[in-house]
Formats: C-alpha cells, structure tokens, sequence
C-alpha cells in the first residue's frame, strides 16, 4: 500500500469521499451482476491513488468513475476464466462466443446513434443538464452551480430531458422498424 501523507489524506478526504455513495449506486446500475461493490470499490482507489502520485489525475470526480468502471470490467474479464481441470470430457469445452454477432453490434451501434440523436433534439438548457448529470455524473448541486440555475430547475429538466430522450427512440426505433 501507498504511504499516505497529509496532503493525500486531505485530497481523499475532500475530492474523493464525497462520491463514495454516487459511485456504489453507480456502479449497482451499471453492473448489476457485480457482486462485490466493496472490492471494486477499493481497487478503484488503490488505482486512483497510485495514478495520482504519478501526476496523472487531473479531474478527481471523473478519473475515479472511469477507473471504477475500468477496475468492474475487469473484474469481470477475470471471472471468465474457468478451470479446464473440471471438464470431464472434451465435448463439454463449448467455446462461448466472446464477441457479440454482427447484427448485435449493428442494433447497438444504431442505438448509440439513435440516443445521440436524442440528446441532440432536446432544447439546449434541457441537453445541457442531461449531459452534464447522465455522461459527467455531475450531482444537481454541481449542474446548478455550473449553469447558474436552481437545484429544482435541474431537477426538472432532468425529468423532461429523460422523457422526451425516451419519446424520441421509442418513435424513431418504431420507424426504422417499419423501413
């Protein structure tokens, strides 16, 4: 372990800390077969740690999200493995397919497309906060402060921006079905 000075305890302390409970709920969404948070969690700071004594953090917030994110994805690549001492005969190796078929990456692919149209369509204050809360993770508070508006403003385009995001692929995945 990495001895910690004053310094780094002080930047832990406020830059880090403070998004432990967004970044467990975070991590529940995004992961939802994740069965240890606790783990991740620690080995995301173990990274962001040793990442930031190597000058390499610049956006505390955002590195420690992305290295979280990082830390879960290959927690599940490690998983994968299995041990080939169990297999009792050669026909119960069935190699699973690693990479999705073409038609699923095309359908998300156009999806991807399909959201960033979306996204594209809101009015701009509404785009601007369902950016800056749903792709930076940034807390309400935060967006408000940003964008000199109040927390229930953010609140609200919030729940206008998901609804009209959600109108839009619905309508538009209707219509490149019928094509």
């Amino acid at each position: 372990m990495l001895p910690q000075t004053s310094d780094q305890t002080r930047w832990f302390a406020d830059e880090i800390q403070p998004h432990e409970s967004r970044l467990r709920a975070w991590l529940r969404a995004l992961f939802p077969k994740l069965t240890d948070t606790d783990d991740i969690v620690q080995e995301s700071y173990a990274r962001l740690l040793r990442a930031r004594e190597a000058g390499k953090v610049v956006h505390s917030k955002a590195y420690l999200f992305a290295t979280a994110r990082n830390a879960a994805v290959d927690f599940f690549r490690r998983n994968r493995v299995f041990s080939v001492g169990r297999v009792e005969s050669i026909e119960a190796l069935s190699v699973p397919e690693e990479c999705p078929g073409v038609a699923e990456t095309l359908i998300h692919d156009e999806d991807l497309a399909l959201l960033a149209e979306a996204v594209r369509s809101l009015p701009e204050c509404c785009r601007k906060v369902v950016v800056l809360q749903k792709f930076h993770i940034l807390s309400y508070k935060e967006i408000a402060a940003r964008l000199g508006i109040s927390e229930r403003t953010v609140n609200a385009q919030i729940a206008k921006g998901v609804l009209r995001i959600r109108d839009y692929m619905r309508a538009h995945r209707q219509e490149g079905a019928v094509r």
